[in-house]
């Protein structure tokens, strides 16, 4: 069993009211989504700055470091302390000695918005992992993606961010917004961790483009199925099919292009087609 970390919960509002004129010149009291410096030091040495809507600072911090594979086990992370005045999160390491040079020395830059960087993990690595098969039924994406039009509450209110879920057939079991949806997958994988959560019967959900990147961090949790609204890049695509991702996307309504893993997706609510002539 982890130990979990000491942690502060120092959560900000993720949105503000401003005044902006409309269309027809009246001016309306609207939201706007907040965005605030996040330095992240571990054992006093700088690692990183995240641009984040700050309302679950201490799961993004530790998500984090958990997908640029920077620590290998929760039991290594004592505490996390986030300070909002002076815009840092301190981390202290059970040996305290912080992280080792050669992990950030490996990088590789991905197009994720904001801070885009996998460290320490190259390709050769990432493609050890291998993910299971997983059945899916079409009306249970149908019902999923009812669900989770639900839970775009900050983006309902002042739009600018990204949300992302950890699904369980069509039950969403955590949701979080953030300004990139990076931030909003580190996040889930923060919590994965400290509440011990495995992936292997999930469904990542995110409003955000297939890249990469999001591949790489829902493979590095055990996430086999990949459900988007938006689209893919050829290169997500490709890494997809190396680690065997099921991949869902432009998936809105009752709509969705299934572009890796057919196999996995069971047709429940298929129309027929009129007979060709």
């Amino acid at each position: 069993m982890s130990r979990a970390p000491k942690m502060t919960r120092c959560r900000l509002s993720p949105t503000f009211g401003v005044e902006a004129d409309d269309q027809f010149g009246d001016t309306r009291a609207v939201q706007v989504a907040g965005e605030s410096a996040l330095t992240i030091l571990v054992d006093g040495e700088e690692l990183v700055t995240l641009m984040t809507l700050g309302t679950y600072p201490e799961e993004l911090v530790i998500g984090y470091l958990r997908n640029q594979r920077l620590v290998e086990s929760l039991d290594e992370i004592v505490q996390v302390k986030v300070d909002w005045e002076r815009e840092r999160a301190d981390v202290t390491t059970r040996d305290g000695h912080g992280i080792a040079r050669e992990l950030l020395e490996k990088r590789t830059v991905t197009t994720g918005c904001g801070q885009g960087t996998i460290f320490s993990c190259t390709l050769d690595e990432l493609y050890e992992t291998r993910l299971p098969d997983v059945a899916l039924r079409q009306s249970v994406i149908y019902s999923l993606l009812r669900e989770i039009s639900r839970h775009n509450e900050i983006y309902k209110a002042a739009g600018a961010v990204h949300g992302c879920a950890l699904c369980r057939n069509d039950e969403i079991l955590t949701f979080v917004e953030d300004v990139g949806r990076h931030n909003a997958a580190d996040a889930i994988a923060g919590m994965m961790w400290l509440d011990g959560i495995g992936g292997t019967d999930k469904i990542f959900y995110t409003t955000g483009r297939l890249t990469s990147e999001i591949v790489m961090k829902t493979a590095h949790v055990g996430v086999p199925v990949l459900l988007s609204r938006s689209g893919v890049t050829n290169m997500g695509l490709e890494l997809a099919r190396d680690l065997n991702v099921t991949m869902i996307a432009r998936a809105k309504g009752r709509a969705f292009l299934v572009y890796n893993n057919r196999r996995n997706i069971m047709y429940d609510d298929k129309p027929a087609r009129p007979p060709t002539k």
